[in-house]
């Protein structure tokens, strides 16, 4: 018996995300300062740093709240969502834990297996950077949870306008040394009155290892629950025009997303054969 419970988990773990692919999003990814902005795994909590319990300041812990809360995030062990990428229909699927990851489309596969981030080519092959990419949208789709893992720092900004409406802020920083881009920096603004999330702004610095003050801007246009959480159901990139955001540059939509304490088997991001790690 104890050994069909664990074939049931392991068949259970590998089939977790795989949905019928029917993401109806409109628009796809073909800006390229999305393309610009390096999220890697070591910046997340695949680290496992061994840190004191960390303290946030009251307004962002109502933000978290507002979601949620940190305690009911931090007992999900994956994560999953469709989107329409650039090139497609796009399934990810994410192990909470570790931050092992996996991104499949119908020309391309990437996943990152805790040795290093894989590309398996079909017949079109990918255009672009896997190692960029193969946590970017996660690290999008997770706000605000995300900002809660090690290394992160906090500043409360001014109250701030945005396409016509008032929000209060925090902007996030990564101690020195923190992934591949400690410089990368981010504003979540929330709203006053409801404590959820709207905006995201976001500094570009992948390679460049310096400050950039050229800021972009997503608006958290829709939110759905899931399984307790308060997640996003479509994001919005806008235009910017002198320092701020103005005028829809393109949106995606996540379908199909599950979020529960399963844990998956690590057979699930480990590298094909015929796949190879990339740089």
């Amino acid at each position: 018996m104890k050994k069909l419970i664990l074939i049931l988990t392991v068949v259970l773990s590998l089939f977790a995300c795989k949905n019928d692919k029917k993401a109806n999003s409109e628009n796809s990814m073909e800006d390229t300062r999305v393309e610009g902005l390096e999220v890697d795994s070591t910046k997340t909590s695949a680290t496992k740093e061994a840190e004191k319990p960390k303290e946030f300041p009251a307004p962002l812990q109502a933000v978290f709240t507002a979601h949620g809360g940190l305690d009911q995030w931090k007992k999900m062990n994956n994560l999953c969502f469709e989107m329409k990428g650039k090139n497609g229909e796009e399934t990810h699927t994410v192990s909470l834990p570790d931050r092992k990851t996996k991104i499949e489309s119908k020309n391309w596969s990437i996943g990152y297996d805790s040795k290093g981030v894989w590309l398996l080519k079909h017949d079109l092959g990918y255009e672009g950077n896997p190692v960029f990419y193969h946590n970017l949208m996660f690290y999008f789709y997770a706000m605000p949870f995300i900002i809660a893992d090690p290394g992160t720092n906090y500043a409360a900004v001014e109250p701030t306008e945005l396409d016509g409406k008032m929000y209060n802020g925090f902007k996030v920083a990564y101690n020195d040394g923190v992934g591949d881009s400690s410089d990368d920096e981010y504003i979540l603004y929330f709203d006053p009155e409801t404590n959820k999330m709207a905006w995201l702004a976001y500094t570009v610095t992948f390679k460049e290892q310096k400050k950039s003050n050229d800021w972009h801007y997503i608006k958290y246009d829709k939110w759905q629950e899931v399984n307790g959480l308060l997640l996003p159901k479509k994001l919005v990139w806008f235009k910017v025009e002198n320092g701020k955001p103005k005028g829809k540059m393109m949106d995606i939509k996540f379908d199909k997303v599950t979020a529960t304490e399963t844990m998956l088997d690590a057979s699930v991001f480990a590298k094909p054969s015929q796949a190879q790690y990339v740089k």
